[in-house]
């Protein structure tokens, strides 16, 4: 009986000190992307990220249509045209179909890498606030509520407010 009662007595205390020890994690949450699309940089980054792709899909409308003027001249044209002066323009047609689909691609590479050069010091300005506001409330974790299925709200702290203080945003 004493050791059923010592062991009942142990099980008590355990609970109750890894409820006491529960409560001492701070814990937090954030919609990061909320904070950085906020930013006033965030903007100015996407007003010229739009503008660069915006450049680069004139330069490409601009081969397109000289690529449509190319083919609709050889279509009209073909009948008239020797062998050889037919195969060199289908040729030339093609080479600039390479051209313009390798263009594509490398604007494809230019967008992403222009977006990672605008954003990156814009995300790594928002996640130093985050971490300076969370050492300085203590707080053990925070979560980014985009991966969060559930948010107590009560026992989570929403740091989005004090992390907008601290980058001046309203």
């Amino acid at each position: 009986m004493k050791k059923v009662f010592g062991i009942l007595l142990f099980a008590a205390m355990f609970f109750m000190a890894q409820d006491g020890f529960a409560q001492s994690f701070k814990t937090g949450h954030i919609n990061r992307d909320e904070i950085i699309t906020s930013m006033p940089e965030y903007d100015t980054a996407m007003n010229k990220y739009n503008e660069f792709g915006q450049e680069l899909t004139n330069a490409l409308e601009l081969m397109q249509v000289e690529l449509n003027n190319k083919y609709d001249q050889f279509t009209k044209e073909e009948k008239n045209l020797s062998e050889l002066v037919k195969a060199n323009k289908v040729q030339e047609i093609t080479d600039m179909q390479t051209r313009m689909n390798n263009f594509q691609q490398q604007a494809q590479l230019q967008l992403q890498e222009k977006q990672a050069e605008l954003l990156n010091p814009i995300i790594e300005k928002a996640n130093n606030a985050i971490n300076a506001v969370a050492k300085e409330g203590g707080y053990i974790y925070i979560y980014d509520i985009r991966t969060l299925v559930y948010v107590d709200t009560v026992k989570s702290t929403d740091i989005g407010p004090l992390v907008r203080a601290r980058l001046g945003i309203k």
